[in-house]
């Protein structure tokens, strides 16, 4: 057995449990070895039973006296019951639709029991502890037991029992850190750092385990920024001049004032601008911050210079939305064209044909020829019939919708272009550093001025009518709603526990978001608000269908519109005032803050309702959380805090595949990777194993 052997070979793994192993994305050994755990079960310190209390977690080390299967007669359910006893007294065990443990223990067996006390009228009680036969070493109980984030039909039990088989193997696993790091920084070997992570011994054992796996993630994303930034050096890319007397003319016409972040980050991009090397910064800002007119006035400093720029949206909705504003803020200043595969236009000009085919020909012309200043599109600008006559920056909006190579395509499009990202997702200034390592980045963390603060509030089940009579009122005032559904989930077993359902990846899929949606519109439009226009959108829609019903929404032909997450709704609505979240607590507080920007952009108060389905006390404390925080910083801190970057950006954002230990309090080993990474990636074929390592993970990842 090697490293590259199937996960099918091993003992107790058959067609059905390989298929589930594989959704956690394990296929063979190094990935099960690779596959740690997220937090551990301290059962060290084993109790006689007369030391039992009620409430308190324990371990015991005792012996089977007595073991009885028997079926509940009310709901039909498999009953094992036991007594067990050590020297100081006994204790009676309660296991329930496990009846398997009948064939596994016996009489006279001497087990570890680990799990919470119960006290009732015949005495201390446990009920379904985690068990385990007494040997040398155990795995389930009687040390720090390692916890896994699983997925249906894998138990924590299970995960253990693999990782334990293959253990030994880690001594095959290529220590790829150079010698001279893992002495400088005293770190442990790397096959001694995966056993220790699976199976600590104490927690110095577990600190230096994790300690170097953090830093293997750390050092390959600084190595890939210096690599990416190095690289960049020796590219070439057009200086533009700051036309300062212009843009200073421009931002004093604007109707309102730019915040001082937002000036802030004009002047960082504009500094960029006046560089031989190509610009390749982040620009973050909280929903409705007002990243576009940074982009604007940056674009018209572009176009003074006598360049082309570009602006890619990820949806048409997002498209036609930014080249209304350019339009209204820059149309007299500059040529404006829109390219989507559906519309295409430019800014106060009459085509010369009525023929749709020659109208989108004149506009790739017109583009090519350097008719056109700004460009607006989507992925259609990706095409082939589209070529730009002097390009010179790129932006794009919403950078992790788009893939690397699709964000390299237009970059290519012109000659050593500067890039310009935007995001909507508030990323703390710490973990942009951590992650975006090659990417400058600029953070607009001020709203405008005037804008409200959006009221929340999170609606237990017996205020749920209050807050439907209070949402119909708003209706009755002529504003608009928008309600967002969960994705339906596959059902779980009955004995998951909570930890795993935490930890639980569903495969989602379009009519499940079909359903979803539509059983919520049947239960508003029939039942709750039958006098009222209620409209829906789901993944299975067509593009031309959603349009249509964003622009009837936009129109106010709709009073409310029934969505998934799923579906991008960012368009600008400034008449909606309430956002109504079913099932709040299956998102993550970064989502829940970027449903709750798409209210609030007008000067009506707007209001913000979370409706939970299922409450535990985790999830209560943390939509409290956002019930009382409106800073989007504030709130992917916590989030990263609580969930890790992997789940809160996703893998295109922040290769979640990378950041699987790593946390943003991580300041120590984060600046020893920096440090690591500026003297090696210089030298980077002195090191064969290093460089290998990197070329595969390289290979691996989706990072900018």
């Amino acid at each position: 057995m090697n490293l590259t052997t199937p996960i099918s070979s091993l003992n107790r793994v058959g067609k059905t449990a390989a298929a589930h192993l594989k959704r956690l994305n394990i296929k063979n050994v190094g990935n099960l070895l690779s596959y740690f755990p997220f937090r551990y079960e301290d059962y060290r310190q084993i109790y006689k039973i007369r030391d039992l209390q009620e409430g308190v977690t324990a371990t015991v080390l005792v012996r089977v006296e007595f073991l009885n299967n028997k079926r509940s007669r009310r709901r039909g359910k498999n009953i094992i019951e036991a007594m067990v006893s050590d020297d100081s007294g006994s204790l009676r065990v309660v296991w329930f639709n496990q009846p398997f443990i009948s064939k596994i223990l016996q009489t006279g067996d001497q087990i570890y029991l680990s799990g919470k006390i119960s006290v009732d009228m015949f005495g201390v009680k446990m009920n379904s502890p985690h068990y385990e036969k007494f040997k040398e070493r155990q795995s389930h109980t009687a040390r720090l037991v390692p916890m896994y984030p699983l997925t249906h039909g894998v138990s924590q039990k299970q995960m253990r029992y693999l990782v334990e088989q293959v253990l030994p193997l880690a001594d095959k696993m290529k220590d790829w850190l150079p010698e001279e790091v893992i002495e400088k920084y005293d770190f442990a070997p790397l096959s001694a750092a995966v056993r220790g992570i699976h199976f600590p011994d104490d927690e110095i054992e577990l600190k230096q385990s994790t300690d170097r796996l953090k830093f293997n993630e750390l050092l390959l994303l600084q190595l890939k920024a210096e690599i990416t930034r190095a690289n960049r050096t020796k590219r070439n890319a057009p200086k533009m001049n700051f036309f300062e007397q212009e843009i200073k003319n421009f931002v004093s016409s604007l109707p309102y004032k730019l915040t001082d972040t937002q000036r802030l980050s004009a002047w960082e991009v504009l500094q960029d601008l006046q560089k031989d090397i190509p610009m390749n910064r982040l620009l973050s800002g909280d929903v409705g911050s007002g990243k576009t007119i940074v982009a604007g006035i940056c674009l018209l400093n572009v176009v003074l210079n006598k360049f082309q720029g570009v602006l890619m949206a990820p949806t048409e909705i997002l498209a036609n939305q930014h080249y209304n504003t350019l339009c209204k803020l820059l149309g007299d200043k500059v040529r404006i064209a829109l390219l989507t595969n559906a519309k295409f236009s430019i800014f106060n000009f009459q085509f010369s044909s009525k023929v749709k085919s020659n109208n989108k020909k004149e506009v790739f012309d017109k583009i090519k020829n350097g008719e056109v200043d700004i460009i607006i599109g989507t992925h259609a600008l990706l095409g082939d019939k589209v070529n730009f006559s002097k390009l010179g920056m790129v932006v794009v909006d919403e950078q992790h919708r788009f893939g690397v190579n699709q964000r390299k395509l237009i970059k290519e499009k012109g000659a050593g272009t500067h890039f310009l990202s935007m995001t909507a997702t508030p990323i703390p200034r710490s973990f942009a550093l951590m992650v975006y390592g090659d990417l400058d980045v600029s953070i607009i963390s001020q709203m405008p001025l005037g804008r409200k603060k959006i009221m929340t509030r999170l609606v237990e089940e017996h205020n749920r009518q209050k807050a439907y009579e209070f949402i119909g009122a708003q209706v009755k005032q002529g504003r608009q709603v928008f309600v967002i559904c969960p994705l339906i989930e596959e059902k779980l077993k009955e004995d998951e526990t909570e930890l795993e359902i935490n930890n639980y990846q569903p495969a989602w899929n379009v009519s499940l978001e079909k359903k979803s949606v539509m059983s919520e519109y049947e239960k508003l439009s029939k039942n709750i608000f039958p006098n009222l226009r209620v409209g829906y959108l789901h993944g299975k829609m067509k593009n031309e269908e959603k349009d249509l019903i964003m622009k009837k929404f936009k129109d106010k032909e709709i009073d409310i519109l029934v969505s998934t997450s799923v579906v991008e709704v960012g368009v600008d609505i400034p008449n909606a005032t309430v956002m109504m979240i079913e099932g709040a607590e299956r998102f993550g507080l970064a989502q829940l803050h970027q449903f709750r920007g798409r209210v609030g952009r007008s000067e009506y108060q707007s209001y913000c309702f979370l409706f939970p389905q299922k409450q535990t006390q985790k999830s209560s404390e943390r939509l409290k959380y956002f019930e009382r925080e409106n800073n989007g910083f504030k709130l992917a801190e916590k989030d990263l805090e609580i969930r890790g970057p992997g789940d809160v950006y996703g893998t295109a954002q922040s290769g979640e595949e990378n950041l699987r230990l790593a946390k943003l309090t991580d300041q120590e080993l984060v600046k020893k990777a920096r440090e690591t990474a500026k003297e090696l990636a210089p030298k980077l074929a002195k090191y064969p194993g290093l460089k290998a390592k990197f070329g595969a993970w390289e290979k691996s990842i989706h990072l900018e």
